[in-house]
């Protein structure tokens, strides 16, 4: 049996097969936009994607002038952490981090019944040089960086990718953070996770980042 072998070529088949069955809809998106919505529908095959997603206040290129000056990315998973490209990041001087399970917010979560995705964006939000925030999984860590943005606590970030799944809260806390008109990406609705977080930032970065044997 044949079958496409070379990861670059399977990567720009799947591209072209995407390109083909958004059809008419890639009319509504911008050159800089659309590499993004195709990369997250070639993380979960599913084309909703393109109804969904709202980009707000030049959040692509917000993001790629904090990625090519070397910042700090907070993530809400491990997983969109082990998810990220380490090559494109470190090319620009950028680091991915999650405080999740760090000990000190194990402990202060349990301590005060909290989310330790509560306490993790708390303590990650103290941090100046973490420009980009990407919420993948817990409505709750994006309502708590509302909440401190709201209150001063924190500058305001350079891009917040806020695409929290579920059925509890990831609809209306994507919705709320609407308000603050930041540069923002993000999935109306229930639909999102840790993968589409993941998508939407190689979206932006392979953008100014060249991969060898990939095409962008």
């Amino acid at each position: 049996m044949s079958y496409i072998k070379v990861p670059g070529d399977i990567e720009k088949r799947s591209m072209e097969i995407i390109t083909e069955e958004l059809g008419d809809k890639i009319n509504k998106f911008s050159p800089e936009q659309l590499p993004i919505i195709r990369r997250i529908i070639h993380t979960s095959a599913d084309f909703e994607y393109a109804d969904l997603i709202e980009f707000q206040n030049d959040a692509i290129e917000k993001g790629k002038n904090a990625l090519e000056k070397g910042c700090k990315i907070y993530c809400d998973t491990n997983m969109i952490v082990n998810g990220l490209s380490k090559p494109a990041l470190s090319k620009f001087g950028c680091s991915a981090y999650c405080l999740v399970s760090d000990k000190e917010v194990m402990e202060e979560a349990k301590k005060e019944g909290l989310t330790r995705s509560i306490v993790g964006m708390r303590k990650a939000g103290k941090d100046p040089e973490t420009k980009i925030f990407i919420i993948g999984n817990a409505p709750t860590a994006l309502y708590q960086l509302k909440e401190m943005i709201e209150k001063g606590e924190i500058e305001k970030p350079e891009l917040v990718i806020g695409v929290p799944v579920g059925f509890v809260g990831a609809a209306e806390s994507k919705e709320d953070f609407k308000s603050l008109g930041l540069p923002y990406i993000t999935i109306n609705g229930r639909k999102g996770g840790s993968t589409i977080g993941v998508g939407i930032l190689h979206g932006i970065i392979y953008q100014i980042y060249e991969r060898e044997g990939f095409h962008n």
